[in-house]
């Protein structure tokens, strides 16, 4: 088996199960409150990526509405921070790990997105050791027992085409059976006051489910997300689908752990149902 083995664990989250368990367990009881969400028919999570000491509770803020619930396959859209790659990457091999176990890639489905794609492919690249992806896999399988299959994609490029193509070739899998993750962060090093106008835009536009707005904001710089292309492209897919709602969960910034506001990241969850 081609397994791609955990690059961040012990700095973005930690290295060891136990620790791990001990720490997941406590980021959903600092949700819990999402728990009365659990009744709705949760197709969609959007969530930020840095390390769990700054964005893990805002993560558990969206992955409390889908524990304990059943999916066959997750699909978790990221950005690339590492490498720059003009297409869309779906890891070529057959598994993730985690310090929580392996998670079999849904060949299947990665075969249907290949499949007469202009931009998306099968590959290495992107994955080797992109966290942004990475992070979202242990609240996933605390989440969901484990219990389903895994499709990674990483866009190397985030223009519109791209962004197209995603959402059309997403929506053709997306099966109520099926949860798409969009992985992204909000702005960054900017003054709260500043982020705060940039950020309660991308708040807006994800309430009101205004994927193409969002796409013109970032476009336009009025509003700020690493990760706005696997975000735009799971909204559209999603509407493709069907899904008329979204509603931000719980939004913050890094302000809110180091207390130095000078320079803050903002972090929101949300989920499309």
């Amino acid at each position: 088996m081609k397994v791609r083995k955990p690059a961040v664990a012990g700095m973005f989250y930690p290295a060891d199960k136990n620790e791990l368990l001990y720490l997941l367990d406590a980021l959903f009881r600092s949700a819990e409150e999402m728990a009365e969400k659990r009744d709705l028919p949760v197709s969609g999570i959007i969530a930020p990526h840095a390390g769990y000491v700054y964005s893990g509770k805002t993560a558990a803020y969206a992955y409390n509405t889908v524990l304990g619930k059943s999916f066959d396959t997750v699909v978790v859209v990221s950005p690339s921070h590492r490498e720059y790659f003009p297409g869309i990457s779906i890891y070529d091999g057959d598994a993730f790990e985690t310090p929580l176990g392996i998670i079999e890639i849904d060949e299947e489905k990665r075969k249907e997105l290949v499949y007469n794609s202009k931009y998306i492919f099968s590959a290495e690249q992107g994955h080797r050791g992109e966290h942004a992806l990475e992070v979202h896999l242990p609240f996933l399988q605390y989440a969901l027992k484990n219990d389903f299959k895994l499709l990674p994609i990483v866009m190397g490029d985030q223009k519109g085409g791209y962004i197209d193509e995603l959402a059309e070739k997403l929506a053709g899998i997306y099966d109520k059976n099926t949860l798409f993750v969009a992985s992204t962060d909000l702005s960054h090093y900017y003054p709260r006051s500043i982020a705060e106008e940039l950020d309660s835009n991308v708040e807006r536009r994800i309430n009101n489910f205004q994927f193409e707005e969002l796409r013109k904001d970032i476009e336009r710089k009025l509003s700020e997300a690493c990760g706005a292309g696997p975000t735009v492209a799971v909204m559209k897919a999603l509407h493709k689908a069907g899904k008329r709602n979204a509603e931000v969960l719980y939004r913050t910034d890094s302000g809110e752990i180091t207390r130095d506001f000078s320079e803050v990241v903002g972090y929101l969850s949300a989920i499309i149902y």
